[in-house]
Formats: structure tokens, C-alpha cells, sequence
């Protein structure tokens, strides 16, 4: 799999770049993003490898309890640190995190333990954590599907989504960021789906087929709820993104014999269809720039297309080198970069030596947290798996 490495590592690098522009970069971030938005091509070709991985390890194990335990040790141990040191920064006053308004501490740290915390209403404490509640929620439409059975019907899936998502443009169908929570309260969503989501885990995880799937469909009802009806970007942008990642299923599952290669591409098309008209229709506004949007999609579909292509070829070991510390890289960059804007500023002129020293700086230290954190939690969660197998 080097090749999904790759595509991890330069996709990681690529959000790097989109986030230290604004502060080494800001003349030339103004004059890039109406043209090219570098966040959007960075997370697009990140959901196309879950969507290309992720049901696939499910499927290998045939066990959600083993899957989620994979998932919890893969994605928790790194996230925790990250943000305890976050956390610590802030209170030593060499960094700052967001204002939360009026929710209560207990409300902002339970949204973030479910990962959901951008489909329920709270701001995460740092940006790039809204991906990983669209992650979360893609986890949750996986093991619905499998508990009943359709998981094989991954392009069927994305063709839906992709569809829907150009019917609510077409049709002009708009709701407000948050909108379940702003309609019933941000407290009432959170508790609602925090039970839900671990009653889901659990009755998914258990051993009587008939809590697998109640457990199963619970999550994937969670899911299907929170995306479109309480997320913060567009509602078409979230079932995008959801299409996205069953389409990277698809291709996986062309590759491997369970579809055809032709129904995948036909997929493709589709999906990139309606995802290249829903973002055309919705139009400009002022944090939104369609042509930025849609050649960044594009792009990241056809990075995905190329690795896909020389999957059989040797990797160079320094991709495949990125794409080991890729997660490292995402949730480590924005804390030192919270340190540099608080403690020094943003650069009004742009900077290339400074956005290379950044670099510079951040490798070396996300190879630390790789090795001392998440390889360590990673080895303990296979362990754990081994014993319930």
C-alpha cells in the first residue's frame, strides 16, 4: 500500500501549506485560493484513501469489535496528546484556544471524546479536527452496512449521496451551519448523540447478531442525521464528502475483484459530476470561491487516479516516509502554529524561507510523536485485537 502512502504524505503536506500561508504566506495564500483551494485538495484525496482502506479493514477482520478497537488506538492516542498539549499551552499563555461561547467545558470536552464535535454543534479546538467528525461519521456508515449485509453496495452508496447532494443545490435546499443544534440546542443534540453513538459501538460490537445490527443501523442512522441536517459546511459539501470516501470503496472494491472496473468508473463520473455542478450552483460568497473549490476536487481526484495507477510501481521511500507520519503531520502543524501567531505574529509580507523552516521544524518533531505515540498505541491496539480473535 506505499502507494496510499504517498497520496497521505503529499495531501498532509498540501494542508500544511494551506493553513502556515496565513501566517508566512498571506499575499500569495489571497492570491491562490480563489484559483486553487489547497485545504479542499488536501482532504478530498485524505477521504478517497479512508474510503479506498477503511471498510477494507473491516471487511479483512469480518469483526466490528476488532475494527473499532483498530480505529480507537489508530486515531485517539495522537489526538489526546495533541490536544492536552494544546490545552496546556493555553493556559501557560503561549498560545489560545477559541472561544467557545457559552458552552460549558464538560460540553466542549464530551463533543470532542465522541470526535463529533463539528456535527454537534461545538467549534473544534483546533480547525483541522472537523475532517476527522466527517471521518467518525463515515466510520459509522461502514459498520451500519456491514452489520446488514450491503456493505458490498459501496458505488450504489456514493451514486445516492452524490445525487442528493446535487438535488439540494438544484433545488435550492440551504439550512444555516449547525442547524439541528441551533433549532433544538447544541446540549440536547450532544447528549442525544453521544448516547446514541456509544450504545451503537457497543450493541455493534457485541456478540448476539441481532445487537450487531440494531447497533449497527443506530450508528448509521446517527450518521446520516448529522451529516447533512448538523454539519458546518454546505449541506451538499457533507454529502460529498460522504460520496467521496464510498467512492474510494468503490475503486477498492473494482480492484479486487467484488465490482467491476466499469461500474467504478461509471461511479467516478457521477460523482464527480454532481459534486462539479452542486459547487458551480451554489455559487461564490465571501469564504467561498467555486472555481478555487472545483479545480482543487478535481485535482485531488486525479492525484488519486495517478497513484492508483502506479500502485504496482516502487513508491520512493520518502513519500511513503510522509504518508507514515501524514497523521502526525495534520494534528501536530496547527499547535505550533498556534505558539508562532501568538507569540510572534503573522508576517505581513510573504516569507518562502520562513514557510521552509517551518517545515523544517515541524518533520522532525511529527517523526517524534510518530514513533513515541502513535506507533506505540498502534502496536498496543493490534495487540488488544490478536486477544479478541
Amino acid at each position: 500500500m506505499g502507494w496510499l502512502d504517498a497520496l497521505r504524505g503529499i495531501a498532509a503536506l498540501v494542508v500544511v501549506f494551506d493553513h502556515s500561508s496565513y501566517t508566512f504566506m498571506a499575499e500569495f495564500r489571497r492570491e491562490l485560493m480563489p484559483e486553487f483551494n489547497t485545504s479542499r485538495y488536501g482532504i478530498m484525496v485524505f477521504f478517497l484513501v479512508s474510503g479506498y482502506i477503511i471498510p477494507a479493514s473491516l471487511e479483512r477482520r469480518g469483526c466490528v469489535r476488532t475494527f473499532w478497537i483498530g480505529r480507537v488506538f489508530r486515531v485517539y492516542p495522537l489526538w489526546a496528546a495533541v490536544v492536552t498539549v494544546l490545552l496546556a499551552l493555553d493556559l501557560w499563555g503561549v498560545a489560545q484556544v477559541r472561544d467557545f461561547g457559552e458552552q460549558s467545558a464538560t460540553t466542549v470536552a464530551a463533543a470532542h471524546v465522541t470526535m463529533l464535535q463539528e456535527l454537534l454543534g461545538t467549534p473544534s479546538l483546533l480547525l483541522i479536527l472537523w475532517t476527522l467528525s466527517y471521518e467518525m461519521a463515515f466510520y459509522l456508515l461502514v459498520v451500519a452496512l456491514f452489520t446488514v449485509r450491503l456493505h458490498q453496495r459501496s458505488a450504489s452508496v456514493a451514486l445516492t449521496l452524490a445525487v442528493l447532494a446535487a438535488v439540494s443545490v438544484a433545488a435550492g435546499v440551504v439550512l444555516p451551519a449547525s442547524a439541528l443544534s441551533g433549532r433544538v440546542g447544541s446540549g440536547s443534540v450532544l447528549a442525544l448523540a453521544s448516547v446514541a453513538m456509544v450504545v451503537a459501538v457497543c450493541c455493534a460490537s457485541a456478540r448476539s447478531p441481532v445487537l450487531r445490527v440494531f447497533g449497527g443501523v443506530l450508528g448509521g442512522v446517527l450518521a446520516l442525521v448529522l451529516v447533512p441536517f448538523n454539519g458546518t459546511v454546505p449541506l451538499w459539501e457533507g454529502l460529498v464528502i460522504l460520496a467521496v470516501m464510498f467512492l474510494g470503496t468503490a475503486v477498492h472494491r473494482a480492484e479486487r475483484g467484488q465490482g467491476t472496473w466499469g461500474y467504478a468508473a461509471g461511479t467516478a463520473v457521477v460523482v464527480v459530476a454532481c459534486a462539479v455542478g452542486s459547487a458551480y450552483w451554489h455559487g461564490d460568497d465571501p469564504h467561498f470561491t467555486r472555481r478555487g473549490w472545483i479545480v482543487a476536487f478535481l485535482l485531488a481526484v486525479l492525484t488519486f487516479g495517478a497513484g492508483l495507477a502506479v500502485r504496482h510501481r516502487r513508491i520512493p521511500r520518502t513519500l511513503t516516509g510522509l504518508g507514515t507520519i501524514s497523521y502526525s503531520v495534520y494534528l501536530v502543524h496547527p499547535v505550533l502554529l498556534a505558539v508562532i501567531d501568538h507569540t510572534y505574529g503573522r508576517w505581513r509580507r510573504d516569507s518562502p524561507v520562513l514557510e521552509v523552516a517551518f517545515f523544517a521544524v515541524l518533520l522532525p518533531l511529527c517523526v517524534l510523536t510518530y514513533r513515541y505515540i502513535e506507533s506505540p498505541s498502534r502496536k498496543l491496539g493490534r495487540r488488544l485485537v490478536r486477544h479478541q480473535t
